[in-house]
């Protein structure tokens, strides 16, 4: 009896918290749009919206203030396998400089900015020829406090990182990250490499988030899963066909073994009017994407971390 009571009183958590998600009209079909393609491909977006922010919270993240119309820190690209196989995921670097759908050639965070998720899932859709199935968004305190719910995140930062900018200051080493500090971690440039760096630690930090959101110590303990759940209910902005159970399904898709990589990249050039964009390889980008459009494990060869 009391098995059933807890299963009934799960069903109707996720019920309730599958009606707090905020959801868009992300995924609206247009003209020539990339037919589906095998697998499930999301695409995960961290804004830098203040959105729902204090004064004393924007202070207390080190998130800038408001700096006008929104745009994407984090463009993640995540591919589950139909079958068996790693899921993989992919950063899109924000400089990218691409074909904008009635924009011309621009960084593909300036999409966002102009259309929002819309036009972003159009333009990566054009850009990779992989059709985008789900589509989640958390601006900057939806993550902090998602990471702050599960009680921090160990990570091993690859090297010291002092960026006042971003209110953060960390030696190199594994150590825990409570949700400021995570948020500092994935915004920081100010590293060697600036933006690919940035990109890695992304990575980084995802994999690890996410490990621990689906581990024992998160979903059997119901003081970590309940303000974890709620907290992304509240964060999140999906696509009007998503909800939280396929929220968890990606979740429990990377819990295990995922192959991570940057869009292979050919260089950088000033441009008149978008700055300094960065540029894809094109020859290694094409079959790059094709094995993610065709279902399948993206050459070794092909394969790149920044």
């Amino acid at each position: 009896m009391v098995a059933v009571v807890l299963i009934v009183a799960a069903v109707a958590g996720v019920v309730y918290f599958d009606g707090k998600l905020q959801r868009i009209d992300a995924l609206a079909d247009y003209d020539g749009r990339v037919g589906d393609t095998p697998g499930t491909n999301w695409l995960l977006v961290g804004s830098d919206s203040r959105l729902g922010l204090t004064p004393d919270q924007e202070q207390e993240l080190a998130t800038g203030g408001d700096v006008g119309a929104d745009r994407t820190d984090t463009i993640l690209l995540i591919h589950v396998p139909r079958g068996s196989g790693a899921t993989t995921m992919v950063s899109l670097p924000r400089d990218s400089y691409v074909s904008i759908p009635g924009y011309g050639q621009d960084k593909l965070n300036a999409a966002f900015a102009f259309g929002g998720p819309q036009l972003l899932v159009q333009t990566v859709e054009g850009a990779t020829g992989v059709h985008i199935d789900h589509y989640a968004e958390i601006g900057f305190g939806g993550f902090a406090s998602i990471v702050d719910a599960v009680g921090g995140v160990d990570v091993c930062v690859p090297y010291d990182i002092d960026d006042p900018l971003a209110g953060l200051q960390l030696s190199a080493g594994c150590q825990e990250l409570d949700g400021a500090e995570a948020l500092g971690f994935v915004r920081t440039r100010a590293t060697a490499l600036a933006d690919l760096d940035r990109m890695n630690n992304q990575r980084l930090f995802m994999s690890a988030l996410l490990s621990k959101a689906t581990s024992p110590t998160t979903f059997l303990n119901p003081f970590r899963l309940w303000p974890l759940v709620s907290g992304a209910a509240r964060s999140l902005r999906v696509d009007e066909g998503d909800h939280l159970w396929h929220v968890g399904q990606l979740a429990w898709a990377m819990r295990g073994e995922t192959v991570t990589a940057t869009v292979p990249v050919g260089g950088f050039q000033d441009v008149y009017g978008s700055g300094n964009v960065l540029l894809w390889d094109s020859e290694r980008a094409l079959p790059f994407f094709d094995a993610l459009a065709n279902d399948q494990q993206i050459p070794p060869e092909l394969l790149t971390t920044g």
